[in-house]
């Protein structure tokens, strides 16, 4: 018999929680008992689904230190610390060459996915280390541990995993809990905006997945909830790869491809 996963009588802040992986985690998180506070800047957005999850909005820019150190503050003084500090919240980038990558856009896609991701750990991480007591886990990608068209977004999340990594030993002696998920190509609407364009192949991708499919968002909040909860209790420094097996099949394609069942 399966043990459930938990989390009645946390707080769980989960940026980007209007949409995508972020929504799913919230909720996952709502599912397993806690909490939700759904950070995202779609003010209207982030309200409907808080209210359909029972949850509460904040609106917040993660790439503006001021508001994020704001809402921080805010929230300290209200409630605390957070329980749970999940950073889902990102923007993608177009597949262009270093000649025609703006360098606007090669800091905008860092500043938000990076930058905006260590202003949240500091901000609410800091406040946990205080009270000795958390658990983060960010949101990276398998962008960020292979090589790709994406100049920008792939270094910021290879960052990501760095950052988990040092916050892990930063703050492991206070209390506080550091990871990371790596997700592959997920069902989300940003995945299905690149079909549309042809920025990608669906066809492709699941030929180049061991288990011959896309990974689900919820599948994604699953390996979130599992790493907030007591269940990983040991576990800190990680970078959980969520990936419908792409990584382990991709170097199979120098071999004629994976075997068929």
């Amino acid at each position: 018999m399966a043990l459930p996963l938990d989390l009645t009588g946390k707080t769980a802040l989960v940026t980007g929680g209007a949409s995508g992986i972020g929504l799913a985690c919230a909720q996952r998180l709502t599912r397993a008992g806690a909490r939700v506070v759904l950070a995202d800047r779609n003010a209207v957005l982030a309200q409907e689904r808080a209210a359909e999850l029972g949850g509460e909005a904040l609106v917040l820019d993660i790439g503006d230190e001021a508001a994020v150190a704001d809402a921080a503050a805010r929230w300290h003084a209200r409630e605390g610390a957070v329980d749970i500090l999940v950073n889902s919240a990102g923007v993608l980038q177009r597949t262009l060459p270093p000649g025609q990558l703006s360098l606007k856009e090669w800091d905008f896609v860092a500043h938000i996915d990076l930058r905006g991701t260590y202003l949240c750990c500091a901000a609410f991480g800091a406040e946990m280390a205080c009270q000795r007591q958390g658990c983060i886990v960010n949101i990276a990608s398998v962008a960020g541990m292979r090589s790709g068209p994406l100049h920008s977004y792939g270094p910021a999340k290879a960052g990501v995993i760095s950052l988990t990594e040092n916050l892990a030993g930063e703050w492991g002696r206070s209390g506080v809990r550091v990871n990371c998920v790596s997700p592959g190509f997920t069902q989300t609407p940003a995945l299905e905006k690149g079909f549309s364009t042809a920025t990608l192949r669906e066809d492709a991708l699941v030929q180049s997945a061991a288990l011959g499919r896309l990974v689900q968002a919820d599948e994604i909040a699953s390996a979130v909830v599992f790493l907030a909860s007591d269940w990983a209790s040991a576990i800190t420094g990680v970078n959980l790869v969520v990936d419908a097996g792409y990584l382990v099949a991709t170097p199979w394609q120098a071999y004629g491809g994976l075997r068929s069942a």
